[in-house]
């Protein structure tokens, strides 16, 4: 057998064992998935090496986003896995989700044995017919069969260096029955030896970028998912420090920029604070640094023309394909955003010393600026007593009721918009919102892969009903693994973001997306073996959370909400407006 420690040496072992000793190397502890008979022999390897846990799911795609929320708080790879045929299919939504966001992750699907291939096996999925291969490919930046037990290495090499170089994302892997269990001289090779970290970076394009935002009379910063996946907060910060640029983030960047600084506006385009949109749509920006973000329609306000500076984009993006592809970019700047940022702070100083102190603009005009908006759309009511619950007053207990650094991983609906708007972020990596595929139900799993990332900070999923209704059985994941996390869901009777826009786009002539009967999401979880609690008055959120987190267990809070408040979506409605244009 091998060891995660042999490192160069050669043994002979299984090609599942030796997928293990890789995975142990990379520091995966959970696989998620669902075992089926092809699959087999994989667990088998899991069960006598005892290096990795597997957590078993109840629908592969929450196999796949318990993984990516597992990799999205920890930065480390996430892994799924599920049978041939179905098992496969069902996990590509999840893994879409990881490919969007650019989160690293390993996709292992089994497939029948290669001596039945084109013969009518049980669920094969290969070229012969419907192709998980070929399927995986767009959702993937690399998908491959492994051909012979013998290429087991050099495939999982490739495979783990393609996941975590450059701009990460998911990789798959099909395994062919037959080949798992078969003997291979295996040479374990350590991952600093088969991949780099990208340092790299354009000195000239920085020495240009540090001069053009020195100069900038109203500069401003705007950052991307790409900041938190880089983890360049530090760098991020003392940049908008040094030179006093106000900055705004992304919705999915959210927390990259501590949301009580001085210099921060809040987020921009979907959920936007008043303040981002009245300075970054202002006209006056001058010198506009995006990082991190490829300036897609959730961040621009719906591709709004007045984002565009007046005198220079500059660019910061570790993907040529995202710079200048929205907006020109005057300068861009090819790199990880934590190098980029770390390299353009020291050139600032390097700049800063032959520059009159006198001709740069103080923060002081910052401060002057936010006062004079509000920080909130209706701030009268995160207050409110009304019966049924405003979402407004709901969010604003959930902020209060929470420690700083609990994680929340919020869900795609109104939901989404709701604390956007009204939930501040002041700890990096303490929120997370899978918006680049904007796939429901991710929250609702993938928050217990974020639990066993961060197994000492409160996890809280913040859902809509309808998201609930999606993956809610993997609540009973959360009980049999005693993974103690938090549901809290929104419920407004069904799907409160397609009532919404029907009543804004076709005057509520219709309505096609609210249940008949409103589910209950307490007792459900209560058949699942949670903890459950009911919400229907203002002050009683608080008092569940509090009784949430203290009881360590599995706890879903049904939340009766308000349905006909509006949430805050005027850009994307207006982006909707146009695309319905006949």
């Amino acid at each position: 057998m091998i060891t995660a420690q042999s490192a160069t040496s050669v043994k002979e072992t299984t090609a599942a064992k030796l997928l293990m000793g890789y995975l142990k190397q990379e520091g995966v502890d959970y696989i998620f998935g669902i075992p089926g008979a092809p699959l087999m022999p994989l667990y088998e390897a899991l069960f006598e090496t005892g290096w990795i846990t597997p957590i078993l799911a109840k629908h592969e795609e929450g196999a796949a986003f318990m993984a990516d929320g597992y990799a999205r708080v920890s930065g480390k790879l996430g892994v799924c896995c599920a049978t041939t045929g179905p098992g496969a299919t069902n996990l590509i939504t999840g893994v879409a989700c990881a490919y969007a966001d650019s989160i690293p992750m390993l996709v292992l699907t089994a497939q029948v044995a290669i001596s039945s291939f084109g013969k009518g096996a049980v669920q094969e999925s290969t070229y012969h017919g419907i192709d998980v291969v070929d399927m995986f490919k767009s959702v993937t930046k690399s998908s491959v069969m492994v051909p012979s037990a013998e290429k087991m290495s050099d495939v999982l090499r490739a495979s783990l260096r393609i996941a975590l170089s450059g701009r990460k994302g998911p990789v798959h892997i099909n395994l062919p029955a037959d080949f798992m269990k078969k003997n291979v001289n295996a040479r374990m090779v350590h991952p600093e030896q088969y991949r780099v970290t990208a340092c790299q970076f354009d000195r000239d394009a920085i020495r240009e970028a540090s001069k053009q935002l020195i100069h900038a009379k109203r500069p401003a910063i705007l950052a991307g998912h790409g900041v938190n996946l880089a983890g360049a907060q530090e760098e991020l910060r003392r940049l908008s420090e040094r030179l006093n640029i106000p900055v705004a983030t992304s919705p999915k960047a959210k927390g990259a920029f501590p949301e009580n600084h001085i210099y921060s506006m809040g987020v921009l385009g979907f959920g936007a604070s008043m303040r981002a949109e009245k300075y970054f749509l202002s006209g006056e920006v001058d010198v506009l640094l995006a990082v991190g973000t490829s300036l897609g329609e959730s961040v621009t306000c719906g591709w709004d023309p007045r984002l565009e500076p007046s005198k220079a984009l500059i660019q910061i993006d570790i993907d040529p394909r995202e710079i200048g592809k929205n907006y020109p970019a005057a300068r861009g700047i090819l790199g990880d955003a934590k190098v980029a940022l770390n390299e353009l702070n020291y050139q600032v100083e390097r700049d800063l010393r032959w520059i009159d102190k006198n001709d740069r603009p103080d923060g002081k005009w910052i401060e002057e600026f936010k006062n004079s908006i509000p920080r909130f759309d209706d701030p009268e009511k995160i207050i409110s007593e009304d019966i049924p619950l405003k979402p407004q007053r709901i969010i604003k207990e959930l902020r209060d009721a929470l420690p700083d650094d609990a994680v929340l991983f919020v869900d795609i609906g109104t939901v989404m918009f709701w604390a956007l708007q009204y939930f501040p972020v002041c700890e990096p990596g303490t929120f997370f919102l899978n918006l680049g595929h904007g796939s429901m139900g991710h929250a609702v799993a993938g928050c217990i892969g974020g639990r066993l990332a961060r197994p000492d900070k409160p996890v809280v999923a913040l859902v809509g009903d309808a998201a609930f209704a999606m993956n809610g059985m993997e609540v009973h994941t959360a009980v049999e693994m005693d993974i103690p996390v938090i549901w809290v869901v929104l419920n407004n009777g069904g799907h409160g973001l397609v009532y919404h826009g029907e009543r804004l786009q076709f005057g509520g002539k219709f309505t096609s997306g609210i249940f008949k009967r409103r589910l209950n999401a307490a007792e459900i979880g209560r058949s699942l073996g949670a903890e459950p609690f009911e919400v229907n008055r203002p002050g009683e959120l608080t008092s569940c959370l509090k009784a949430a987190m203290k009881s360590g267990r599995p706890c879903v809070i049904n939340v009766n909400s308000d349905r006909d408040e509006a949430p805050p979506m005027g850009d994307r409605v207006k982006v909707l407006h146009k695309t319905f244009a006949v």
